[in-house]
């Protein structure tokens, strides 16, 4: 990871009540540090779509995800968020595949708490949205179909540390107007392959 972007992380993260934002952004800087990212592995993902926008995203622990690396789709229409940009973990593709595989425990504590609407199409209810997590699970790969930006689809496969546990994501983001359903399992592979080829240090020995 590029040390000058993983600063933009402290400089945005939002502080909890108890915590100042460098000590929240310190783990997620941790976990940036361990990913190990094959060079060749982003833009792979990339160009087996129509070339769209690639982010890779850790957990930040605390109902959210924070985007640690982009590479760009070149089309004139995109999806772009910045480096250090902070996610509802309920609501985008990133976050919902690291939803999906949390203990019971951290999930619960999510699905009982507040899931903010950002849009008609955010999922909202608890029941709802564990029968979507349970369909995540199924298939290895969240799909957010406008769930937190309006017209913005992804889809998102999760990233395992050695202990098996979702630490970060990778996805392809897309404008609807490049969205194909017919298109979503071929897709979706291909994203869980990216996740696949991205390690950590820890897993590696």
């Amino acid at each position: 990871m590029r040390r000058a972007e993983l600063r933009l992380i402290e400089a945005t993260c939002r502080a909890g009540p108890s915590a100042s934002c460098a000590q929240r952004a310190r783990p997620i800087e941790r976990r940036a540090a361990d990913c190990l990212l094959p060079s060749g592995s982003m833009a792979e993902l990339r160009n087996s779509t129509p070339q769209e926008t690639v982010y890779v995203s850790v957990y930040d622990g605390n109902g959210a995800v924070v985007v640690i690396d982009r590479l760009e789709s070149p089309h004139p229409v995109r999806a772009v968020s910045p480096i250090g940009d902070i996610a509802p973990i309920h609501s985008t593709a990133n976050g919902m595949a690291i939803l999906a595989f949390l203990p019971e425990s951290q999930l619960e504590n999510i699905l009982t708490g507040e899931l903010s609407a950002f849009n008609p199409a955010t999922i909202t209810d608890a029941d709802k949205l564990r029968a979507e997590l349970k369909q995540v699970r199924e298939r290895g790969y969240a799909i957010n179909r406008g769930y937190y930006r309006s017209g913005i689809f992804a889809i998102g496969a999760p990233i395992f540390d050695a202990a098996h546990q979702p630490v970060a994501s990778i996805c392809i983001s897309m404008p609807d107007s490049r969205y194909h359903e017919e298109k979503i399992a071929e897709w979706g592979a291909l994203t869980v392959k990216a996740a696949q080829a991205i390690g950590f240090r820890n897993a590696r020995g």
